[in-house]
C-alpha cells in the first residue's frame, strides 16, 4: 500500500504548478474567487500554507495562471489552426468552431468561464484579464478570417465584427448551459453536435 504522505513529499517539484492550479479552479468554481482563500488551495494541493507562496504570489497571479493555461492555450490552437489552412474559409471556420466544442465537452474550460462572468462585477480586473489576454486577441484573428472570406468572394460582405460576435455567442452560450443551467436542472446538452449545427447555420448565412 502507498503511503499518500510519503507520495506528496516525494513527487517532483515540477508536478506542483499543476496540482495548485487544479485545486484553484475547483475552489473558485465551488466557493468562488471571493472566498477562496490562498491557505485553502494550499490545503486542497497537498501544500503547506507557506509552500503555495514559491508558486504563485496571490489569487490573481492563479487566475491569470489558469487564463493563459486553459484559454490562452485554447487561442494559441486556433490560431495555429488558422495559419497553417490554405483555401476557403468556410471549412477552417468550421473546424475552428468544432475545437471550440470539443474543448467545452472535454475539458474544464466552462468552468473558468462561469469564474470569469460570475466574479468580474465583484472583481473587474478578473474580467479585465480575459478581456485583455483572450478577447482583445482572439477577436482580430476572427475578424480577418471574416474579412478573408468576402475579400475572396466566398462570404457576402457583412460588419466582420458582428459576424464573430454571433460566431462566438453560441460558444458561450454552451459554457453557461453546462455550468449553470444543467445544474439546475436543464436537459444535457450535446456541446459538439450544438457546435457542428452551429457552423452549418452560421457559414450559410455568411454565403455569397
Amino acid at each position: 500500500m502507498t503511503d499518500r504522505s510519503v507520495t506528496k513529499k516525494t513527487r517532483r517539484p515540477e508536478a506542483r504548478p499543476t496540482e495548485i492550479l487544479a485545486a484553484a479552479l475547483d475552489l473558485f468554481a465551488e466557493k468562488g474567487f471571493s472566498a477562496t482563500r490562498m491557505e485553502d488551495v494550499a490545503a486542497r494541493a497537498g501544500l503547506s500554507k507557506a509552500a503555495i507562496y514559491l508558486y504563485f504570489k496571490d489569487k490573481m497571479a492563479l487566475l491569470t495562471a489558469l487564463v493563459n493555461e486553459m484559454a490562452g492555450a485554447n487561442l494559441a490552437v486556433a490560431r495555429g489552426i488558422a495559419e497553417s489552412h490554405q483555401g476557403p474559409v468556410s471549412p477552417l471556420i468550421a473546424t475552428i468552431l468544432s475545437f471550440m466544442g470539443g474543448q467545452l465537452h472535454n475539458t474544464r474550460f466552462p468552468e473558468l468561464l462561469k469564474i470569469v462572468i460570475s466574479e468580474s462585477r465583484a472583481h473587474p480586473d478578473v474580467g479585465r484579464l480575459y478581456l485583455d489576454s483572450v478577447i482583445r486577441q482572439g477577436l482580430p484573428m476572427f475578424e480577418a478570417l471574416i474579412n478573408r472570406g468576402i475579400a475572396a468572394g466566398e462570404f457576402r460582405q457583412v460588419d466582420a465584427g458582428f459576424a464573430v460576435k454571433a460566431m462566438l455567442g453560441p460558444i458561450l452560450l454552451a459554457a453557461i448551459w453546462k455550468t449553470v443551467l444543467e445544474p439546475l436542472g436543464a436537459e444535457p446538452l450535446d456541446i459538439e453536435a450544438y457546435a457542428a449545427q452551429h457552423a452549418q447555420v452560421f457559414l450559410k448565412g455568411l454565403q455569397a
